[in-house]
């Protein structure tokens, strides 16, 4: 009996009986793996007489495929064997009771998000969304920020590319300029979303969330953002009345600029909004500079309107007593289910916010 056949008989043999898995694998490594038994066959072809090297490939190559087809199919049916053990032990009785389940809690930040897009849908703002890595001209140059402005340094931007063409964007300012870029005034928007700085701290976070505010139309002045800040900061701190002062500051995409400081005290520990002598500083706006309208096709003597941005995580730090930035990124669970919100809960203005 040749080599061959006296090969392909006994593990036909083999492979006919029954077996598991790792049988299987053994029986495929004996066969073909670097010294197997098949791999050795085909090592001899060159060491046979050339009238009967043809017949001999022939035949192996022959045995090969049916040993590899029965292989593969042994696998199968012992795969299917095991999932269907599997399936049959883990079967769920429906008639049972249901386990408890544990439900999920809604993070602070995106409670905050929904919260601030309710308030300002009531008067009128839409929503926009734009790309976390942006370009240049649209973080920067369109903002009316020159190309040596300390904003542009690496030690405050994360840049994509070594032409710092491409970034992370470090504020959500980008999309007010996608917007007017694509659409005609009047425009009337929020911008919440993820912004990237290369500053970490005690209070500072490399990743943190801001939302951007615009507005433009025909005859927008100060008073107009007063009236939309006074609105929101109210309805977000649901207080009957807000302490708020303007003071001059300076940004390259608004004249005027102004910071906004919102007064408080601490009562038995706990910050009291709207009240008292204390100030803190909560956000920063300004009219929007002609130059930003001109690099959008905004005839600046038409249109005015001002923009604002503000912390959202501060704000969220502010309203539910949460005092180390640092939590919001630990994915700690604990804490989730201690500040977290119903997920079912969805915040409206006219029910309250947060209850």
């Amino acid at each position: 009996m040749s080599d061959l056949k006296k090969i392909k008989d006994e593990f036909l043999s083999k492979l006919r009986s029954k077996l598991d898995l790792s049988e299987v694998n053994k029986i495929k490594s004996d066969l073909f793996s670097k010294n197997g038994l098949i791999t050795n066959q085909f090592k001899k072809i060159g060491s046979i007489p050339e009238s009967e090297r043809k017949k001999y490939a022939t035949d192996l190559n022959a045995i090969k495929d049916e040993l590899q087809d029965l292989i593969t199919l042994k696998l199968n049916e012992i795969e299917t064997l095991e999932v269907n053990e599997k399936l049959q032990n883990e079967k769920v009785d429906v008639t049972l009771p249901e386990r408890p389940i544990a439900r999920g809690k809604i993070h602070p930040v995106s409670q905050t998000i929904d919260e601030i897009s309710s308030i300002f849908s009531e008067i009128g703002f839409s929503v926009e969304e734009g790309p976390d890595v942006e370009n240049e001209y649209n973080n920067f140059t369109a903002l009316n920020t020159p190309e040596h402005h300390p904003a542009r340094d690496m030690h405050d931007t994360f840049y994509l590319d070594e032409k710092k063409q491409k970034l992370l964007r470090t504020h959500t300012s980008p999309v007010q300029i996608r917007t007017m870029l694509k659409d005609k005034p009047p425009f009337k928007i929020i911008a919440p979303g993820r912004t990237y700085r290369s500053d970490s701290d005690q209070t500072h976070s490399p990743m943190f969330h801001q939302v951007e505010g615009l507005h433009i139309d025909k005859n927008i002045n100060m008073g107009d953002l007063k009236g939309c800040l006074n609105y929101f900061i109210k309805e977000f701190f649901e207080v009957d009345k807000i302490k708020m002062r303007f003071r001059p500051s300076h940004f390259p995409f608004t004249e005027p600029s102004a910071e906004v400081d919102i007064g408080y005290k601490i009562k038995d520990g706990k910050i009291i909004i709207g009240e008292g002598d204390q100030w803190l500083e909560i956000l920063g706006c300004g009219m929007v500079h002609p130059n930003v309208l001109k690099n959008v096709k905004v005839d600046p003597n038409k249109f005015q309107g001002y923009a604002f941005g503000i912390g959202i995580d501060r704000l969220a730090m502010l309203k539910y007593g949460i005092n180390d930035l640092r939590a919001f990124f630990e994915c700690d669970y604990r804490w989730l289910n201690h500040f977290g919100f119903d997920p079912l809960d969805v915040p409206t203005n006219y029910r309250g916010l947060s209850r």
